[in-house]
């Protein structure tokens, strides 16, 4: 059940490598080999996790520096749930770039802590979306609609493939299912944003990259979570134009995010920062496509999702153990990663474990 049939999954790989995206806004990412850039400096704010810790205190884990930032109103908290959404400021040289990184489940927590953090919208150049997933997109289209004025007027989504644009639901063969929701790339040009499907590596903002399509090997697999329908109507859904309705029209299959891409840095003397919104596809395998695509081995941080809260132990300690192998300078895990994810870092690297919450302000090359 968790693994698509081979010929299902090469023809969603050929769809994903062959099809561009419906309307004018749209373009492929272009698969020319890249040219990394390096940074001089980043700073990561956490404004939407599931969690926000009144305690937190100040960090410093071997280069990387946790600033806590608090809520400008002590009336309004910050709103936590299930999602994420990451500020990302990075500095090359004289040049700053601000990349909004996903964008929690809702406009209103999104918006409410930006507003607590005093993050001013015009900071930012671009926008990434690393899944298909709601919890990372559900705040998307209500953040565009309030605050479009105030961003570039050329502003470009960064996303992965075109099955962003499909409709997920939860639930297991062979049903019942609910609906998971689906990004509506309509919105998307109503609201003049240029849209990118970056399936191979891309740079972004010149600072920034984006890994591509990742690899499959070695011991991770994809855990059970959404399922997902391969169909367009109306254009709404995604556009599975390179086979007939017969073959693929209502299909709904397990999700393997054949999509999903992780983003990443390139830091002066430090190394790669791969940041992996839900590491659906394995945190080890997103590490390992950064390498491969930046030609850059040393791992400064691991950050960001990795979705193993539901692994069980035995596997759960496999992969840590392959983390472990990178030498990462910090493990930063948040949202889906899981407390016995934390747990076992604890056990087998403690000194590289990095603690945040909402609020917090993580300086990397500081």
């Amino acid at each position: 059940m968790n693994n698509l049939k081979r010929r299902d999954f090469l023809k969603l790989s050929a769809i994903l490598t062959g099809t561009a995206a419906a309307g004018s806004l749209a373009r492929m990412a272009s698969a020319a080999p890249i040219a990394v850039p390096t940074v001089d400096k980043l700073t990561m704010q956490v404004l939407v996790d599931g969690a926000f810790d009144l305690f937190s205190r100040p960090q410093k884990v071997n280069g990387v520096v946790v600033e806590v930032v608090r809520s400008s109103d002590f009336a309004r908290p910050f709103h936590a749930q299930w999602g994420l959404s990451l500020l990302l400021d990075s500095q090359r040289g004289g040049d700053a770039r601000t990349i909004l990184l996903d964008f929690g489940h809702t406009p209103e927590a999104l918006m409410l802590n930006m507003e607590l953090q005093k993050v001013d919208p015009r900071r930012i150049n671009a926008l990434v979306l690393s899944h298909g997933h709601n919890d990372h997109w559900g705040g998307l289209v209500g953040f565009l609609e309030k605050q479009r004025g105030l961003l570039p007027a050329d502003l470009t989504l960064y996303a992965g493939g075109e099955d962003n644009f499909c409709k997920r639901y939860a639930g297991a063969s062979p049903g019942p299912f609910s609906d998971r929701g689906v990004l509506d790339r309509r919105e998307m040009a109503a609201r003049r944003v240029k849209l990118v499907l970056a399936q191979t590596p891309t740079v972004i903002e010149n600072q920034a990259f984006t890994t591509g399509q990742i690899k499959r090997s070695g011991i991770e697999k994809v855990l059970p979570n959404t399922m997902v329908e391969f169909a367009e109507k109306d254009g709404l859904g995604c556009n599975m134009s390179h086979f007939s309705p017969a073959e693929l029209q209502g299909k709904i299959m397990p999700d393997e995010h054949v999509h999903e891409h992780a983003t990443c840095f390139n830091l002066k003397d430090r190394g790669l920062v791969v940041i992996s919104s839900c590491g659906h596809v394995g945190i080890v395998n997103s590490v390992r496509q950064a390498q491969e695509v930046s030609g850059v081995q040393k791992v400064h941080a691991i950050v960001g999702g990795f979705h193993l809260g539901p692994a069980p132990a035995d596997y759960l300690n496999q992969v840590v153990a392959e983390v472990k192998k990178f030498q990462p300078d910090a493990v930063i895990p948040m949202h889906c990663s899981g407390q016995n994810f934390i747990q076992a870092v604890r056990e087998q690297m403690p000194d590289k474990l990095v603690l945040a919450t909402i609020g917090s302000r993580i300086i990397f090359g500081a």
